[in-house]
């Protein structure tokens, strides 16, 4: 007993401390090329965070058990948004800037609907279906780039424009750019090299990874040592290792005063459990939809699972865009979903 709680000791350390290094990578890589945090979370950030996501599923797909990317990727999508990003929202709620939420909700929400036409309608992930969704990934992060350069350039522009009178302000360029957090200024972007910020980005992502690993292992040896059933251990040690990336990133995010880097990141790794876990998995090995129980004779992931996956992401999504800021009521009601969501599933 001894050991693994040293071991689970570990993770927690590797955690805390890659998700410090991760965050400030992601920061300053912002800065350097004067992009929203927003962007860089729900891409770069998104794309590390789900790592663990993406082994486990390909890991599963190769042993022939593809389908257990379906319940991992809706499975984390309620877990991130009703439990992190609620816990994220209810302590600190923030403005979020409308242009920079667009295209990741969007892209999420026709990603989400081609999941449900094959879930509903075909019955069956084919190869295809796997195919279409790592497309969808390739051409958003295409789309994400191509915006990321477009939102440098024009405020490089705006800079060039105003040399005659001095620096652009923070605010001018928020302004004048429509997007949450630019960065301040080339002066405070040319501090740490963008090398540093690169390396603190990768090894950050190591550790967290390492990290999760170590804490879920152990969590695990120890829950079973203590008498604590698998289905426990499974709805709540496994379901929320795997997202303990985007925890760590969360809550670290918030720490520093990064708000819509969590922001980003939630809705990022959201997108990505769809199109680039499943995506990845369902290519590898075709699978149809699971069924691990049912409510009224009916699959209960048609009847609860993906439901609720809708409900919790336009719970999140739609208020903040039409207010362009996070509420702490949204966090409140999140996080009720998410606690009678798991208590239904001890029902069931």
């Amino acid at each position: 007993m001894v050991v693994p709680v040293l071991l689970l000791l570990v993770g927690f350390v590797l955690l805390i401390k890659g998700g410090d290094w991760f965050v400030d990578g992601a920061t300053g890589i912002a800065r350097r090329f004067h992009l929203p945090e927003i962007l860089i979370g729900a891409t770069v950030v998104s794309i590390g965070t789900t790592l663990p996501e993406v082994m486990v599923s390909a890991g599963a797909a190769m042993q022939g058990s593809g389908s257990i990317a379906y319940g991992n990727a809706i499975g984390s999508i309620i877990c991130n948004t009703s439990l992190i990003a609620a816990l994220t929202i209810a302590i600190k709620p923030g403005p979020a800037a409308r242009k920079s939420l667009i295209l990741p909700v969007v892209f999420f929400f026709a990603s989400a609907a081609i999941y449900c036409f094959v879930a509903y309608v075909l019955g069956t992930f084919s190869r295809l279906i796997g195919v279409v969704l790592l497309a969808i990934f390739a051409v958003y992060m295409v789309s994400t780039v191509l915006r990321m350069k477009k939102t440098a350039a024009s405020v490089a522009t705006v800079q060039m424009e105003e040399q005659g009178r001095g620096t652009v302000s923070e605010a001018e360029l928020e302004l004048l750019s429509g997007e949450d957090h630019v960065v301040e200024s080339k002066a405070a972007g040319s501090k740490d090299s963008l090398l540093k910020d690169i390396i603190l980005l990768v090894v950050g992502a190591v550790l967290i990874a390492f990290g999760a690993d170590f804490l879920v292992d152990n969590a695990i040896i120890i829950a079973q040592s203590l008498g604590v059933s698998e289905k426990v251990i499974g709805l709540t040690i496994v379901a929320l290792g795997t997202s303990l990336p985007e925890l760590v990133t969360a809550i670290t995010s918030l720490a520093k005063g990064h708000g819509s880097l969590s922001l980003g990141n939630i809705i990022g790794a959201n997108l990505f459990n769809l199109v680039l876990v499943s995506g990845a998995a369902v290519t590898i090995s075709p699978f149809a939809v699971p069924v691990s129980g049912t409510i009224g004779g009916i699959n209960s992931s048609l009847v609860l699972d993906i439901p609720v996956m809708f409900a919790v992401m336009v719970l999140l999504t739609v208020p903040t865009m039409i207010r362009e800021k996070l509420s702490r009521w949204q966090g409140i009601v999140l996080l009720g979903i998410y606690a009678a969501f798991c208590a239904l599933q001890f029902i069931i």
